[in-house]
């Protein structure tokens, strides 16, 4: 009887001591995950893995930046878009307060909507994760307006995402230095109120994503000429950052 009391208080250690184990390695999360199915539903198990990889995605990315708001609500739609340079999603940060990130994952992606959640749902979460933690937000933004500023905000959060997710987009990746360099002067020359469409997306002379291409370059450069990673970068101003790329 004794040996059969000893035994049991040693299972009930045991479960109490894994408890703590498991209490103590979990990052808290507090996003607000939620669907838009207006057109076309997600499917139950779509469902459970895009809430595996925002939960798993926050975890992450609240160690690494702490300025990230609490109860961030995220809102995930199905789209027919062609999004294949991105790898068939993208988003935006619509407001600081509340924190608002709108997701649209394409149907039209090879393999459909599971295999662009598979592809770029972790990369997304951490590049529009990171515009909240420096309230770059298109309603409440707490930057001032210009090009010249969301090249660097947007360069910030694709170098940040590739940084730490290993992913990296076409729709991302800068021209030769060369260009690169082109693009910087022809941005920071641009009046305040330059089409952001324009910059941001879909030039009329054909270029796609100036802004993000060359937002890119300049946060490698920056990173190359300061010795400082990413992270450090993220806590300057724009101001400061053209500057410690050579500008």
């Amino acid at each position: 009887m004794k040996s059969i009391k000893i035994l049991s208080f040693l299972l009930v250690l045991l479960v109490i001591s894994n408890c703590k184990n498991t209490s103590d390695d979990t990052e808290p999360t507090s996003s607000i995950i939620t669907f838009k199915e207006d057109t076309t539903p997600f499917t139950a198990p779509q469902k459970e893995m895009i809430r595996e990889v925002v939960l798993e995605s926050e975890k992450e990315i609240r160690s690494l930046l702490p300025t990230l708001p609490d109860s961030i609500n995220v809102s995930l739609e199905i789209v027919d878009w062609d999004l294949d340079q991105v790898g068939g999603v993208t988003g935006r940060t619509e407001t600081n307060s509340p924190p608002v990130v709108l997701i649209q994952i394409s149907e039209k992606f090879p393999g459909g909507v599971t295999q662009a959640t598979q592809t770029a749902l972790k990369h997304t979460i951490f590049h529009e994760f990171h515009h909240l933690s420096r309230g770059w937000a298109i309603q409440d933004n707490v930057y001032g307006p210009g090009i010249s500023v969301a090249a660097i905000n947007e360069g910030l959060a694709v170098v940040f995402s590739e940084e730490y997710t290993g992913e990296s987009m076409e729709a991302d990746t800068p021209p030769e230095a060369a260009i690169a360099e082109q693009w910087v002067e022809e941005i920071r020359s641009l009046p305040i109120n330059a089409n952001y469409q324009h910059w941001m997306f879909q030039h009329p002379d054909g270029r796609l994503a100036v802004g993000y291409r060359t937002g890119n370059y300049l946060i490698r450069k920056a990173m190359a000429k300061s010795g400082k990673d990413v992270l450090e970068l993220s806590e300057h101003t724009p101001d400061e950052i053209y500057k410690m790329a050579g500008f």
